[in-house]
């Protein structure tokens, strides 16, 4: 983003500073950012938050900054967790962004795509940002050292085990230093030590936000690409942040239908037990079917086979509109029904001696589709066998049908 070849960064030297939506999570700088870029570009910085800032305090904020921009003083209003704000408060940045009141760099945690008006977003280019690497990190401490005078009391096991706790976040890599820094101690800290100073520190997981999506979606994909390890360790990172076990396995009973199917019909029947057996075991006994179940679903052969035989059904539906089943497809419980033709040409296919009469039970009218086409994956190989062979005698019965 501000590499010195970098297009934005030639911008800012420039002077210009386009109205910017950081997206990342808590503790990369996104605050910072904005500071030093309203420093950059010699703007005015004001701050606000989407959680204590209603209607009455953007109006008096835009009023200020239109009185500077009569000076010839422009605004960086920086606005923190702007997904916090409505629809209706977000259109009010609209008017006071084009006539070049403010310079909005709002902080989201959220995806933007979904946080954010459409309108909003046309405005304002979106910078992603992530959370910081170890080498990041490393960097903090050292500065943040330097600023203290001296070096932290950690062995050099206890730094690493900082570094891993921050997980990403330099806002909490540097509180723990101050708190560090402010202990009176007669010795240096161990990993031990460091762990009873610092507690434990819960994974960043929001189970009614991105997190929960992303793993779910990563728990998903680990599973249909066959890669137990990681889809274990999806599993864990969600029970361990605290997401309601039920989700995880309603997660996994959609994985069995979906992705692995008639490949391997046991599967779902395992996930319904599996489900059926947290609920009687409950925390934490009950997390072990669940990562039986996981161990299976990843492992078993996959097809999809089934999931999108039913996607193309439906869609067949919409659009052939309704066509009759065939006479013989319905009942004739009436004497009407009998002399209008109903039930007309059925034959029972338990009275044959294969046990398959060979009737087409698709509407009059519609062509026929192949909506089912098994895999040779697992189960379903011998499927394909059985259906292959229902179609060959289906296909006879309607050569020689009258």
């Amino acid at each position: 983003m501000l590499g010195i070849r970098a297009a934005f960064r030639q911008r800012i030297e420039a002077g210009h500073l386009p109205s910017l939506i950081l997206w990342g999570p808590p503790g990369v700088g996104k605050t910072t950012l904005a500071r030093l870029l309203a420093g950059a570009v010699d703007l005015e910085f004001v701050s606000i938050s989407a959680i204590f800032s209603g209607v009455a305090d953007l109006r008096k904020v835009f009023e200020a900054a239109e009185g500077r921009r009569q000076t010839g003083q422009g605004t960086l209003l920086f606005v923190d967790e702007i997904h916090r704000f409505n629809r209706a408060q977000q259109d009010s940045f609209l008017p006071v962004m084009e006539k070049g009141t403010i310079t909005l760099v709002g902080a989201t945690t959220e995806n933007p795509s979904f946080a954010l008006n459409a309108a909003l977003l046309s405005r304002a280019q979106v910078v992603t940002l992530h959370r910081l690497d170890e080498a990041a990190l490393e960097q903090l401490l050292q500065r943040a050292e330097k600023d203290i005078g001296a070096p932290l009391p950690l062995t050099p096991a206890a730094r690493a085990q900082l570094l891993v706790a921050a997980d990403g976040d330099g806002r909490f890599l540097l509180g723990m230093a101050e708190e560090i820094a402010g202990l009176s101690l007669d010795d240096v800290l161990d990993e031990m030590g460091l762990a009873e100073a610092i507690q434990r520190r819960m994974p960043v997981y929001d189970a009614k936000q991105d997190g929960h999506y992303n793993l779910a979606s990563a728990l998903q994909k680990s599973v249909r690409g066959s890669d137990v390890d990681a889809a274990l360790y999806y599993t864990a990172r969600m029970l361990e942040a605290g997401e309601d076990p039920l989700f995880v396995l309603r997660r996994l009973v959609v994985i069995a239908s979906e992705d692995i199917g008639n490949a391997d019909p046991a599967a779902l029947s395992l996930a319904i037990a599996a489900k059926d057996a947290y609920q009687f075991l409950g925390d934490p006994e009950g997390h072990i079917a669940i990562g039986q179940l996981v161990s299976y679903l990843a492992t078993a052969p996959k097809s999809n086979a089934a999931y999108r035989a039913l996607k193309d059904a439906k869609r067949l539906a919409r659009e052939g509109g309704s066509p009759m089943p065939p006479p013989h497809a319905v009942n004739a419980p009436s004497r009407l029904m009998k002399a209008q033709g109903y039930a007309k040409g059925y034959v029972y296919d338990h009275d044959t001696e294969e046990g398959h009469a060979g009737l087409d039970y698709f509407p009059e009218g519609l062509e026929r589709r192949a909506l089912y086409q098994p895999t040779d994956r697992g189960a379903e190989r011998a499927i394909r066998e059985r259906k292959a062979a229902y179609d060959r005698r289906r296909g006879t019965a309607a050569e020689t049908k009258p």
